[in-house]
């Protein structure tokens, strides 16, 4: 018989009950554990877009975190994504 999940579970053992649920979506890239792999198809896409909108030039070989480094710098530098 396969063992049922306990339903007491808190926040702690379950990220779905975690009273903030983005209090975990905010890490440092240089903590990422693939931060050395290449960017996403989604920060490229979205890197490009910025790097076009701040007259920059686009560097399609950046790893994940350079390139979230990057999109921070260039959201700060265009007022693209960040909250007002």
């Amino acid at each position: 018989m396969a063992k049922q999940p306990s339903q007491t579970h808190d926040a702690a053992d379950n990220p779905k009950r975690d009273p903030e649920p983005n209090s975990n979506t905010i890490k440092d890239p240089d903590d990422w554990t693939t931060g050395d792999e290449k960017m996403t198809g989604a920060q490229a896409s979205y890197l490009k877009t910025l790097s076009e909108e701040a007259g920059e030039e686009f560097d399609p070989s950046l790893s994940k975190a350079d390139a979230s480094r990057r999109i921070d710098e260039l959201q700060a530098r265009t007022g693209r994504g960040r909250d007002h």
